[in-house]
């Protein structure tokens, strides 16, 4: 199959959203593996319960960092095989737009 040399993926640029995206793609994929501990999948799940029951303490604050603390010590527990198997996975899906590529471009591509 001969790709279309006037077309190409280009990567959308990363970001602190991005970064959030696919942090929260991992956890989701961590916690439909089986390999991972059940005890530890409570971790992001408890946090997200918390979220949801009335607040002790005022403010938005303490939602956050529950969140955040939850699902950094639910990656950090989690095998580190299956952690770096599903991050390789998600950093080899590219996601971008197709556009149509100029001359110039096209030209940077093949020589480069």
């Amino acid at each position: 199959m001969t790709e279309d040399p006037s077309r190409s993926i280009v990567p959308r640029p990363g970001g602190v959203f991005d970064s959030i995206g696919q942090r929260l793609k991992l956890i989701v994929r961590l916690l439909k593996d089986r390999r991972v501990n059940p005890l530890v999948k409570l971790l992001p799940i408890g946090s997200l319960v918390y979220l949801l029951l009335p607040d002790l303490a005022p403010g938005p604050i303490d939602d956050a960092a529950i969140l955040w603390i939850g699902a950094y010590l639910f990656v950090e527990l989690c095998p580190d095989e299956v952690v770096a198997e599903h991050q390789q996975e998600l950093a080899s899906t590219i996601e971008g737009e197709w556009r149509e590529l100029a001359e110039e471009d096209e030209q940077d591509t093949f020589e480069s």
